[in-house]
C-alpha cells in the first residue's frame, strides 16, 4: 500500500504552523532578528511541508519538521528577542506544535516509506 500525496493532515498542519510562523512578524511586535528568524525558520518550515504532502514517504522530510520545531522552540533566547512576548510565544507554540506534527506523522510516513521501498 503506498500513500497518497497531498492527503496527510499532519503535513497540512506543518504547512499553516509554517505560514502563521513566517507571517508573524506583521502583527507581533519584533526587532529585526525576531523578522528574521521567524520568516526564514516558518518558509523552511512550509517547503518542507510541501515535500512531505508531495513524497508522503519522505521519512526525512518528518525530521526536518522536528529539527525546525526544536530551533523555533529555542529561537527567542539564541537569538535575544525573549523580551519581545509575540514574537517569543509565536515561536514557542509554533515549535511545539511542529514538533506534536512531526512526531505523529513519522509512523505513517515511515510506513509509506517501506511501502515505496517493498514495490
Amino acid at each position: 500500500m503506498t500513500a497518497k500525496v497531498w492527503t496527510r493532515w499532519q503535513d497540512w498542519a506543518a504547512l499553516v504552523i509554517g505560514v502563521l510562523v513566517a507571517l508573524s512578524p506583521i502583527v507581533v511586535a519584533t526587532d529585526s532578528a525576531a523578522v528574521w528568524t521567524l520568516v526564514v525558520l516558518g518558509v523552511v518550515l512550509a517547503l518542507t511541508a510541501l515535500w512531505s504532502l508531495g513524497q508522503p514517504g519522505s521519512v526525512a522530510s518528518e525530521y526536518v519538521h522536528g529539527v525546525l520545531g526544536v530551533l523555533l522552540f529555542i529561537a527567542p533566547w539564541v537569538m535575544s528577542y525573549s523580551d519581545l512576548s509575540g514574537a517569543s510565544w509565536t515561536s514557542w507554540i509554533g515549535g511545539v506544535l511542529a514538533v506534536v506534527v512531526a512526531a505523529t506523522a513519522l509512523p505513517a510516513a515511515t510506513t509509506a516509506h517501506r511501502g515505496v521501498v517493498a514495490h
